[in-house]
């Protein structure tokens, strides 16, 4: 048995990471311009590594996720997009609460995948039927991250601090997917 579906879109393949995907997301993680908003400092290959560890270890213990993320017709690895419970501590109480999160390599971007794939995500979220809602976080300048977040379905709720900074809390109700 598979813990972690795969899933399929028009253009897209959601599917477990492989050791394969490790160079690809390495470099993806260590560029500036993908961090800028997501804590700002690139990642080591180690930090990288155990990112992927966790991706694989979500599944077991939620039953839910990260995918890799990539294109049906060359197979290459775009991105990562799922779902995390990471226990944040902010105010209000977020564990629980299925928490979505994506990255697209910049060579990838401008396509529409991280919709794309953040759609597909969410209806197989909602088939879950164990969840009444989803949240994200996004660094209020990440304006291109919001408006992924708002075209699947995210309303923003409010600004809380969280890690030192400000962000955008974003909920969405599962019932109206």
């Amino acid at each position: 048995m598979n813990l972690i579906p795969e899933i399929e879109t028009q253009r897209l393949i959601l599917s477990k990471h492989k050791v394969e995907d490790f160079p690809a997301l390495t470099q993806l993680w260590a560029a500036e311009s993908m961090v800028r908003y997501i804590g700002g400092i690139p990642s080591t290959e180690r930090e990288s590594w155990m990112r992927m560890l966790a991706y694989g270890g979500l599944w077991p213990l939620l039953g839910f996720g990260y995918w890799a993320v990539r294109e049906k017709d060359t197979r290459k690895y775009v991105g990562d997009l799922g779902f995390a419970d990471f226990h944040r501590m902010v105010e209000p109480k977020v564990t629980g609460i299925p928490e979505a999160g994506w990255v697209i390599s910049p060579e990838f971007q401008g396509k529409g995948y991280a919709t794309e794939a953040m759609q597909a995500a969410l209806v197989w979220l909602k088939g879950q039927n164990k969840y009444r809602q989803t949240i994200c976080f996004i660094e209020p300048r990440n304006t291109a991250s919001i408006r992924v977040a708002e075209k699947v379905g995210y309303i923003i709720d409010r600004e809380i601090f969280m890690n030192g900074s400000i962000m955008v809390l974003l909920r969405q109700n599962l019932d109206v997917i």
